[in-house]
């Protein structure tokens, strides 16, 4: 497996990204087929890669279910 560069992609946090600087989620889906996911409070323990369907696949189970913590 080949070593992949992240070091010059644009990272997004995520909306959903809490404010106050707990569970902070970037990704970088600038890139073709892969989608990096990364902590923003530790970037440098490195990213996860999705391939591009399984983020997509991902994101709409995400979007489809109701949140466990909804009252």
């Amino acid at each position: 497996m080949r070593a992949i560069d992240l070091s010059t992609i644009t990272w997004r946090k995520s909306s959903y990204s809490n404010p106050d600087g707990g569970n902070c989620v970037e990704v970088a889906p600038n890139l073709p087929s892969l989608v990096p996911v990364r902590d923003s409070k530790d970037p440098a323990r490195g990213a996860l890669l999705f391939a591009a369907p399984a983020w997509v696949a991902f994101l709409d189970g995400v979007r489809r279910e109701e949140p466990r913590w909804a009252a």
